[in-house]
């Protein structure tokens, strides 16, 4: 077969269009960046609902959208999808990210595990006991919980920006220490902000577990062929009372590790693919039905190369980053600062505790649990990593934002307090984010300064 031409013989037009994806492609995979979308979409919610068109704001997120068959139907307002059925792919990718840490990742084994657990356990009940110092009374402790999560996307991107002075440990660390508090706030949710359970929601629940099951024993590798029992999944646990989301979750955690066993190995189907292709071609000079079967060997062989939540969590990091986690930081991160009331009061206490929790609670906790370990001899600082990157890693952690927002949204139906505590979250990321990246930088140059020496 003869070489196609090469990129200088393709048209301007063409070869302009061909950088420029490749650019976005890159753009789309780099972290930082989808922390600063998350960050635009949240002060545009800001603006929003404190700007004359504040009412539209509240009505807009408001709006019906119902999806009907039949005699049945699903009528839930534009908000309900976008915080309990579009954040579930969020949720789904946390799952795999999950999944993938605890087969070879840093939570695989014990030894890798401990000190990042134990970094996450006192940055949950630190700033849990923090914020129930500020509030103690009926009404307001159930958000004890809002200040306990870190913001994988915020924080990760933060330390991005740092640049690749940053010894890898650390990011590791902060990696595993995000996915830790991930699955304490998905228990959380779970244990302590979900309704009374409906038994019937369980079958329903069950039939989606038992037809993903069905599809992995049966060797089908498709996603599309598990958006049924996914939405079954969901359903059942919206019916149950438990939060639709934490289908994600499970989904995530029941995604293949290891790829769809073949008859042949998959880069043998692919060179066999490309091969008939080959004659196939020369032998219709490029015409006729006989090249579809070979394309669809070759697609089924690419799709198989690697395992499935490796490709499906590499497929939908983009979509959560740039689409499900912005619109929900605009859906919810429009708080009316006339409805906050700081004069005293339940408001003010509530927004104190969050902010205080997460700004102080987080690095206070995470530090401290961790030199308490290594103190007893019970663990071990990673190689690369020392007590300031670990207080660098404590002050990231105060990065609450998408999950905190998330479960203020479950533990205030008050709209006021509601209002106090996700501008509290807003404020304590704001400030953790501002103080980790100057301390960050701070780092980052007595480390070139030492030309690789301690920081």
């Amino acid at each position: 077969m003869t070489q196609g031409p090469s990129s200088k013989a393709l048209p301007a037009a063409q070869r302009f269009a061909d950088k420029a994806f490749s650019a976005f492609e890159k753009f789309l995979h780099i972290e930082a960046i989808s922390g600063v979308v998350l960050l635009l979409a949240a002060a545009a919610a800001l603006i929003w609902a404190n700007s004359s068109h504040a009412s539209s704001y509240e009505h807009f997120w408001h709006l019906p959208l119902a999806f009907s068959l039949g005699d049945f139907s699903l009528s839930y307002s534009l908000h309900f999808w976008i915080n309990d059925a579009l954040m579930t792919v969020f949720f789904l990718v946390v799952g795999m990210e999950i999944r993938r840490e605890i087969h070879e990742g840093a939570l695989s084994n014990l030894k890798l595990a401990a000190l990042p657990m134990v970094a996450a356990l006192g940055g949950v009940m630190v700033p849990a006991m923090i914020y129930l110092a500020f509030n103690h009374a009926d009404g307001v402790r159930q958000g004890w919980a809002v200040p306990t999560a870190t913001d994988i996307a915020f924080a990760v991107g933060v330390l991005a920006l740092l640049g690749r002075s940053v010894p890898g440990s650390v990011r590791i660390f902060l990696l595993a220490l995000a996915i830790i508090d991930d699955i304490v706030a998905v228990l959380i949710i779970a244990l302590f902000y979900s309704g009374g359970l409906d038994p019937t929601g369980f079958l329903i629940a069950a039939a989606g577990v038992l037809l993903v099951l069905g599809l992995q024993w049966l060797g089908i590798g498709a996603a599309y062929a598990y958006l049924l029992p996914g939405a079954l999944l969901w359903f059942g646990l919206l019916k149950t009372g438990a939060h639709p989301t934490l289908a994600g979750v499970v989904l995530g955690l029941m995604t293949p590790v290891r790829p769809v066993k073949v008859i042949e190995a998959p880069l043998e189907l692919a060179a066999q693919a490309i091969n008939d292709f080959i004659a196939r071609e020369q032998s219709t000079q490029g015409h006729g039905a006989e090249l579809m079967a070979p394309v669809r060997q070759l697609r089924h062989a690419q799709r198989e190369l690697l395992p499935p939540v490796m490709r499906v969590q590499m497929a939908l990091h983009p979509w959560v980053a740039f689409l499900v986690m912005p619109l929900f930081a605009l859906a919810n991160a429009g708080v009316n600062l006339e409805g906050v009331s700081l004069e005293g009061g339940s408001s003010l206490m509530v927004l104190t505790g969050v902010a205080t929790a997460l700004v102080l609670g987080k690095p206070i906790g995470a530090f401290g649990f961790s030199w308490l370990m290594v103190r007893l001899g019970w663990g071990s600082l990673p190689s690369g990593m020392n007590w300031v990157w670990m207080g660098l890693i404590g002050c990231l952690a105060g990065i609450g934002f998408t999950m905190s927002i998330f479960i203020a949204n479950l533990a205030f139906a008050d709209a006021e307090l509601l209002a106090a505590a996700k501008l509290g979250v807003l404020l304590a990321s704001v400030i953790a984010g501002c103080i980790g990246l100057a301390f960050g930088a701070c780092l980052v140059r007595r480390s070139r300064a030492n030309s690789g020496g301690d920081a």
